[in-house]
């Protein structure tokens, strides 16, 4: 008996507690306590989430690390690539642009017939100035052959083998050409230098030779054609009491940046030294 009356107090006093919450609650009392309860557990929530995602991450970022190594490799790679491809292409450029100079050349120099070659080499000696084209006696080319390009005056074909020869540029310390000053009319030997300078020598002392004026071949001597381009003056050097003046010259052919030549196949050269009378003593 004891034992069920203490059940039903038990029993009712839960009830008046409950009915007492629902009352508060539905009465809006209760709505501090909820709000704070509620803020309570989204707070934890949070701290818990932030937690997770930093254990998973930490325990993730080597793999993601690796992964963008390894993605980053192949982004070089490709840009390594296309890097090459972009000189490639803007090399071929320069080259159809240069082809493209000499068809105009040859176009408007139709007297001649030509063979183009491209430069394969240089000569490595400091003192010497030759390059190497990838043309030769297949080609029909033969020594003293006259080598140009768009530009103006190269050199000549000094050795021939089956498919390559070797041009001496007028640059070369033992090149000289028969050249004329275009405005004066004046007659010079155009001689080259070990440090590859080109001088005007032999001018003579009456003529009137200024900074600017254009030097062409004179075509004397029969190893050039007339009329080719070779450079322009300087800078000139008179003494009153030399037999002749001398002036420096600008290349008309930039030899730095030769990579592709003309051939003159229908020249051939003159050659008069027997005719030039020698002196015995």
């Amino acid at each position: 008996m004891k034992r069920f009356f203490a059940r039903t107090l038990q029993t009712t006093f839960l009830f008046l507690i409950f009915s007492s919450i629902l009352a508060l609650a539905f009465g809006g009392y209760l709505r501090p306590i909820s709000s704070g309860i509620t803020r309570a557990w989204v707070s934890l929530q949070a701290w818990v989430s932030t937690r997770y995602l930093g254990i998973q991450q930490f325990l993730t970022a080597p793999q993601d690390f690796a992964a963008l190594r390894q993605r980053n490799a192949e982004l070089e790679a490709q840009i390594s690539q296309l890097q090459l491809q972009i000189i490639e292409l803007q090399q071929q450029i320069a080259d159809r642009e240069i082809l493209a100079a000499l068809v105009r050349y040859s176009r408007a120099n139709p007297t001649y017939t030509y063979k183009a070659a491209q430069v394969i080499g240089r000569d490595p000696s400091p003192f010497m100035h030759y390059i190497l084209i990838n043309a030769g006696s297949n080609d029909g080319l033969r020594r003293g052959m006259p080598v140009v390009t768009h530009q103006g005056l190269v050199g000549r074909v000094d050795a021939v083998i089956d498919s390559a020869a070797r041009v001496q540029l007028i640059t070369d310390p033992t090149s000289s050409v028969n050249v004329r000053l275009q405005n004066s009319r004046t007659e010079a030997i155009l001689v080259g230098s070990t440090t590859a300078d080109l001088w005007l020598d032999m001018i003579p002392q009456q003529a009137k030779v200024i900074p600017g004026d254009l030097v062409v071949t004179s075509g004397l001597g029969g190893v050039y054609p007339p009329n080719i381009p070779a450079g322009q003056v300087l800078d000139v050097q008179k003494q009153e009491a030399a037999l002749f003046q001398q002036a420096s010259v600008q290349p008309a052919v930039d030899f730095n940046q030769l990579s592709i030549v003309l051939v003159i196949l229908n020249f051939t050269p003159v050659d008069i030294a027997p005719l030039i009378p020698t002196v015995t003593p």
